[in-house]
């Protein structure tokens, strides 16, 4: 069977993919395959160990969307493409012939080549569903967890477990000084630390795993400084790899981080092909440097672009800025574009603007909760590089403005004129509003030099 668009993969990538290709192509043949039946919500994997309960309750409703949007789908594992004849061959021996093709294969979970690492309940995390359910049958029974790696899914997994047992004993090992540390500058990454503290989750911080101890099952963890910790479940939380087998396979070009190479349209090296979400390569969108960040909303923006260039060209991907969000206790930490650190080690001269406030006003209102806001310019133009927010949830949305600002180059002036619209129960007073006086500060800071 022919058509005109092929996409393989539906998750975050493929299906924005293969909708965004039908809003701007709506008279072609478009055509979704993927291996999975049910296909996980890939941020909220670490909310099914707790808060949602089961891998079936956070699925992406692929199907309906697909159905809603006049969509083929197949089930089915792509093991090879035939670039000669515009074919894609799946392991049931299934041919689809295209006009274009969208590889949005994803990433496959980093596993260290650590002596014990095929042990019994020693997990990473796999956008598989019976692999989840395994993960939390098995946390039912563990006594002692131990999570390698404390970014976003380390300490998520971790406030989940802890949400599902108060009893167990839960332990992050993280080789960098601070949780958090390659999103967040020092301050944010500290608060952090307290607040999983304060949950009774220890953290073995400037530590590094050496092997898992145990017989078929793992027993325990052993560190680089000696040091053994109980441990009868693992979860290693390290980051992925992009998953560019077939791409591979079929001769396409891979980039310096090992993804599918693409151009700012997100062609591949061959014309006829796209590669969008975590199998391609990125570049900053700071600097035009290779990046590695892997997050489900590039892959939306990748996708989109794919998406609409299919036919013609209609999007840039101007590269990846990387927004960045979580809470844990009841405590927001957002981030966008780059730390003070970061800029700094890209040869940056910054200026920093800091404001914090309660997100209500008067202070009295219901819900109201303290909120701070750091933002990062060059000096030189004034042009924002990047931006923190750490208190209220409301902290979450703010960080996707901030996002913009970077997106479009604002300087501290265009931001300190920046007209917001505020309301008693819904936002800090126009007076102390956190994002605003932030680049006044800057501004301030500016001057003095």
């Amino acid at each position: 069977m022919n058509y005109d668009v092929i996409i393989v993969g539906a998750s975050a990538a493929g299906v924005t993919a293969a909708i965004t290709a039908k809003y701007h192509y709506p008279n072609k043949k478009i055509m979704v395959i993927r291996k999975e039946e049910l296909v996980p919500i890939p941020c909220g994997i670490p909310y099914t160990f707790g808060i949602v309960g089961a891998p079936e309750k956070g699925l992406i409703p692929a199907d309906e969307m697909f159905k809603k949007n006049n969509i083929d789908t197949r089930i089915g594992d792509v093991i090879e493409i035939d670039r000669s004849a515009s074919k894609i061959r799946t392991d049931n021996g299934e041919e689809y012939g295209y006009k274009r093709l969208i590889l949005a294969t994803g990433s496959n979970p980093i596993v260290p080549t650590l002596s014990g690492k095929d042990k019994e309940n020693v997990f990473s995390i796999r956008k598989d569903v019976p692999y989840l359910q395994k993960i939390i049958d098995t946390l039912q029974k563990a006594k002692h967890l131990c999570i390698v790696g404390c970014g976003f899914i380390g300490v998520e997994i971790a406030e989940e477990c802890r949400r599902k047992r108060l009893d167990l004993e839960i332990t992050i090992v993280e080789m960098l000084t601070h949780c958090l540390q390659l999103v967040y500058d020092e301050e944010f990454c500290i608060k952090a630390e307290s607040t999983l503290k304060e949950q009774n989750i220890n953290l073995l911080l400037d530590e590094k795993v050496e092997s898992f101890k145990g017989d078929e099952f793992v027993k325990g963890v052993k560190l680089a400084s000696g040091r053994i910790i109980d441990a009868d479940m693992v979860i290693l939380g390290i980051g992925a790899v992009a998953n560019i087998d077939i791409a591979s396979k079929a001769g396409l070009e891979i980039g310096p981080t090992k993804g599918i190479q693409v151009n700012r349209y997100m062609q591949t090296s061959d014309p006829a092909i796209y590669a969008c979400g975590d199998c391609a390569e990125k570049v900053s969108f700071f600097d035009g440097k290779k990046s590695p960040l892997k997050l489900a909303s590039i892959a939306t923006m990748e996708a989109r672009v794919a998406g609409a260039n299919l036919f013609s060209t209609n999007r840039v991907n101007m590269g990846v800025i990387g927004v960045y969000s979580t809470v844990l206790g009841n405590c927001a930490f957002a981030a966008a574009g780059l730390t003070r650190s970061q800029a700094v080690e890209r040869g940056f001269d910054v200026v920093v603007g800091e404001s914090e406030a309660v997100n209500r006003h008067p202070g009295c209102m219901p819900d109201a909760e303290m909120m701070k806001v750091k933002l990062i310019f060059e000096a030189g133009s004034q042009v924002i590089l990047g931006g923190q927010v750490s208190g209220a949830k409301s902290g979450g949305e703010l960080i996707n403005a901030i996002s913009a600002c970077i997106h479009q180059r604002m300087t501290a002036d265009d931001i300190a004129t920046f007209q917001t619209g505020t309301h008693p129960a819904l936002t800090a007073s126009p007076i102390a509003y956190q994002l605003v006086n932030a680049a006044e500060m800057a501004i301030g800071k500016m001057k003095m030099r």
